[in-house]
């Protein structure tokens, strides 16, 4: 090869490179290279350290992923080799049962958002929440942008590392008392307002002011909303959102250490052209049969990419696919149950906790539905150590990115379906050990 490009050595191969960002001779600092089955081995050590933090805990934490129950049925059903493609379904003519599955996955997500039109996912709700600000600006050409501090800390981190390209400006409005302070926003006026609900702090605020407002000031409204929470709670779509987003890692994803989970987007009618990502459509072939095609391909971000107000061109079909098998394994009625029984256990594990004495008070008196926060006797950091030698992971402390808020130093706790009475009782005795 060197005698057929003209070079006498390897290195005049590599001389287009400056030595200033090459490789030292002695290359990289690397072991010798080993066996398939020492590298297994080397692999199951290091994945044995997760053990005891995946297994033996009980789990307390929620800040956006949750501990559900997944059915076997939607893990054997998601597992199968149709599902478990390789490659985007582009090509209907052999993708018709992926291509459904994902239909069926929007119809659901539409339903649950009270918006009409739904994309086949993104990659998480974060990415869901820059989407659907670049939606909202792209529509409104306003690039002010007013962001409750209620909204997940990762994804107001993820927005701002975003705007920093797209030129939006990000203004966070601060809480009180757990519920987002709107009076306190500047007098300049937004394009896009994003909410939570329920927020961060697990909070179901009142958005009727501030959907209001947007209504009479031709301003757009993004609600972050809980998929679970919907089933109890008015639809995103009911409260006036212009585009609905979240998280949908509760429905038949398990903890997965971080990911890969799933954004949920839904937004109205009229701006189906600046969806980001996929769309799946419903048509008939040539004989008058129903099938299922990509739709709307020709939109910006495959042949105007300079002017699109999205360059998302994937989705996360899988663990969309195994979201919609787990919604309709539980049905309307089941997602009600599964939302009532968190709501349930919440409430009995804030009536544990006041009553185990004064050191623990709520931040707010504001209604929950699954998650809460509460100050600790102790900085909740040190709790949560302690608490893990009981065998619990207690929750999350609630600190960075709540500058401003009565919240920071507490700790946010989650309350799941399948967390017992009896581990609820045994979490609370087992604070009281601890903070002696």
């Amino acid at each position: 090869m060197l005698g057929f490009l003209g070079f006498s050595s390897v290195e005049d191969l590599f001389d287009e490179i400056p030595a200033s960002i090459r490789l030292a001779k002695e290359g990289l600092n690397l072991p010798e290279g080993i066996s398939e089955p020492d590298v297994l081995d080397e692999i199951e050590l290091y994945a044995s350290r997760n053990i005891p933090v995946s297994r033996d805990l009980v789990c307390f934490a929620g800040g956006g992923a949750y501990d559900h129950d997944v059915s076997s049925a939607t893990v054997a059903l998601a597992s199968r080799s149709e599902f478990m493609t390789a490659y985007t379904p582009y090509q209907p003519e052999v993708a018709q049962g992926v291509l459904q599955a994902l239909f069926e996955y929007q119809t659901l997500v539409s339903r649950l958002s009270g918006l009409p039109i739904a994309n086949a996912s993104l990659y998480d709700g974060a990415s869901a929440l820059v989407e659907a600000i670049n939606l909202c600006v792209a529509q409104t050409k306003n690039r002010i942008v007013w962001m409750s501090q209620g909204i997940n800390p990762s994804f107001r981190e993820v927005v701002n590392t975003f705007s920093a390209g797209t030129n939006h400006e990000i203004i966070e409005v601060a809480l009180t008392r757990g519920v987002t302070d709107w009076a306190s926003a500047p007098e300049s006026r937004p394009g896009v307002i994003v909410v939570g609900y329920p927020n961060y702090l697990g909070i179901i605020e009142d958005l009727r002011s501030i959907t209001e407002f947007a209504a009479q000031n031709d301003i757009r409204i993004v609600i972050v909303y809980d998929p679970v929470s919907a089933a109890l709670l008015k639809s995103p779509g009911s409260l006036g959102a212009d585009v609905a987003v979240a998280e949908g890692q509760a429905f038949g994803v398990g903890l997965n250490f971080g990911g890969p989970y799933v954004g949920l987007f839904s937004t109205k009618n009229e701006y189906v052209r600046l969806l980001p990502g996929r769309l799946v459509g419903e048509t008939l072939d040539s004989l008058g049969n129903k099938g299922y095609v990509t739709t709307l391909r020709t939109r910006e971000q495959d042949i105007r990419r300079e002017k699109a107000s999205s360059n998302v061109c994937t989705n996360q079909t899988l663990i969309a696919i195994t979201v919609a098998i787990q919604m309709s394994w539980l049905g309307k009625s089941g997602i009600k149950e599964l939302a009532k029984r968190c709501y349930s256990g919440t409430e009995f594990m804030k009536k544990r906790l006041l009553e185990s004495g004064p050191a623990y008070q709520l931040v707010s008196d504001a209604p929950t539905l699954r998650e809460f926060a509460v100050k600790t006797p102790i900085p909740p950091e040190d709790l949560l150590d302690r608490m893990l030698e009981e065998g619990f992971l207690a929750g999350i402390p609630v600190r960075h990115g709540f500058v401003g808020s009565d919240a920071e130093g507490s700790l946010l706790i989650s309350v799941t379906e399948k967390r017992t009475a009896k581990e609820i009782e045994a979490f609370v005795n087992a604070l009281q050990r601890v903070v002696k």
